[in-house]
């Protein structure tokens, strides 16, 4: 496991032991607490591991837990299916190649434009990579930004418009894309590219600090947008996703008027 790993390892079981108060795994909380949540020596024997063991786990130190130990601090530390396989995946993660930014191929690019609903295409570091005529009416400022501030992180955490665009329903949608990054930047954590693009999000974005310091994990899904367009007015939209077969890095998202 790279270094840059095994610390996001380390920093994800740190935050999900945090969020734990003794009483929702059923110990009793008798001592003044200095820091928030569980202790570590707790964690380590509701697992059934060695405390020293869980110790260089979280500090990122070179440790290989098994699938069983995986499952049972997952069980511990409450995590859900997401989180769950999160675990795994930051627990077993290869070396990885420099991060170049994906191409999409002409027949998703196509097929998007061939669509007569806002669609578009984002990579594993949510750079919007392609997108068609309708997503550029819907969301504006596709076309007018540089290349290299297109990315749905930038977009949506540090243009105004996209702020007013989104209105009250902002702040969960910027946490949900967020977790959704995090997820991914665990396991490039360092590679400058996404490395650079949290340290820009933390500078220029008030509220990104604390989403992260949160270690929320979401994977891309479905749902419903309200959004409120300048010329369109408030609108409501379904929205789904949809992973290449021929290129897993790739996400087409389309959008639907309710």
């Amino acid at each position: 496991m790279p270094e840059s790993t095994r610390s996001g390892l380390g920093e994800f079981l740190r935050s999900r032991r945090e969020k734990l108060s003794p009483e929702a795994v059923g110990l009793p909380n008798r001592r003044r607490r200095r820091t928030p949540g569980l202790r570590r020596e707790e964690v380590a024997e509701l697992a059934g591991i060695g405390v020293d063991w869980y110790v260089r786990l979280e500090q990122g130190r070179s440790v290989s837990p098994s699938v069983t130990t995986l499952d049972a601090l997952a069980r511990v530390l409450h995590m859900d299916d997401t989180e769950k396989k999160h675990l795994r995946v930051l627990a077993h993660a290869p070396s990885r190649h420099p991060f170049v930014r994906e191409h999409v191929p002409e027949a998703i690019q196509h097929l998007i434009a061939g669509l007569d609903r806002p669609a578009y295409v984002t990579g594993r570091r949510l750079d919007l990579l392609a997108w068609n005529d309708a997503a550029s009416e819907l969301f504006t400022g596709f076309d007018r930004v540089p290349d290299e501030d297109r990315n749905t992180l930038v977009y949506l955490l540090l243009d105004p418009q996209a702020r007013h665009l989104f209105g009250p329903g902002w702040s969960e949608e910027a946490r949900r894309v967020v977790a959704q990054f995090r997820a991914t930047h665990d396991l490039w954590a360092a590679d400058p590219s996404f490395a650079d693009l949290s340290t820009r999000l933390r500078r220029d974005c008030p509220e990104f600090a604390a989403w992260w310091a949160q270690h929320s994990i979401v994977t891309s899904g479905n749902g419903q947008k309200t959004l409120r367009h300048p010329a369109q007015g408030v609108r409501t939209f379904g929205y789904a996703t949809f992973q290449a077969n021929d290129h897993p890095a790739l996400k087409l998202s389309i959008y639907t008027p309710l």
